[in-house]
């Protein structure tokens, strides 16, 4: 029961900060070293990427209709449009795709640790805070998610490649490119979700397949986490996306900026103590 209810909490957190530019990963990392779930060590290097499937489809539910080409209520048009804009977003997905393929092994070695966790987070904090404030003078050149043209939308897909390194964040990597490359914030915000579709289900298919290869195998307990946590993450990730969208309509991201910053020195700080301790 203890484990069932630290899957409850990992879900929520996945849930907050898979869509909030402050890095899922990160805090799914920082939460286990404070709350470790007694699972393997395979079975959790799976679950911290799988458990985005319950996200992922939070945003195909709410974006179902703006998202489907094949809508009887969608003129040619339209249909025409969503057709484009799915093309833009496999476009975007390449180069991290390729990149994660090739160092996936190499960065779960030496990449996903509160020191690497820390320093992102600091680093794009900081990144947060001047885009923005070299933005607040300027009109951003793209206001819908539909205008984004293809080399923006691969550019964008640069930017995500950096969210590869954990406490970067994937929303938060892909939105800061978007912002900085002209794309307004509600607009790099909706492609961003949409980006999450592809990129989250081949990672977690990839982590799947890994996992099935290893030679552990699950148990009854490790399934009911994984269960729990898609379910808790889904729920959580419908509230936390409306209140997102309403929020980045009027509302800059410098808060972000300056909670990754401080989020980043506290955990320096606590671990710094612990070795000390």
């Amino acid at each position: 029961m203890l484990e069932l209810l630290k899957a409850i909490l990992f879900g929520i957190v996945e849930g907050i900060t898979e869509w909030l530019p402050i890095s899922s990963t990160g805090h799914l990392i920082l939460l286990d070293e404070i709350m470790e779930l007694q699972v393997s060590q395979e079975f959790y290097e799976m679950f911290q990427v799988v458990i985005q499937l319950g996200a992922i489809l939070a945003v195909i539910l709410l974006f179902f209709h703006k998202l489907n080409p094949f809508s009887p209520q969608k003129t040619a048009k339209q249909k025409e449009m969503t057709w484009s804009l799915w093309f833009k977003v496999v476009v975007a997905v390449l180069p991290s795709a390729v990149i994660g393929l090739l160092l996936d092994d190499w960065m779960d070695e030496h990449l996903y640790n509160y020191i690497v966790v820390a320093i992102t987070l600091i680093l794009y904090g900081v990144a947060f805070i001047y885009v923005e404030r070299r933005n607040q003078s300027l009109t951003p050149a793209v206001k819908n998610v539909y205008a984004i043209d293809i080399k923006t939308a691969l550019l964008i897909g640069c930017f995500q490649c950096l969210s590869l390194i954990p406490g970067t964040s994937r929303s938060g990597s892909t939105i800061l490119g978007g912002i900085f490359l002209g794309v307004s914030r509600a607009a790099a915000s909706e492609f961003s979700f949409f980006l999450a579709i592809p990129t989250m289900l081949g990672a977690s298919a990839l982590k799947l397949v890994k996992f099935m290869f290893s030679g552990v195998g699950i148990t009854g307990l490790e399934l009911g986490i994984l269960l729990v946590g898609c379910i808790v993450s889904f729920a959580v990730s419908l509230a936390v996306i409306k209140g997102l969208m309403q929020y980045v309509r009027k509302n800059s991201f410098a808060v972000f900026g300056y909670y990754r910053i401080a989020l980043g020195a506290l955990v320096l700080i606590y671990f710094a103590i612990q070795s000390i301790g």
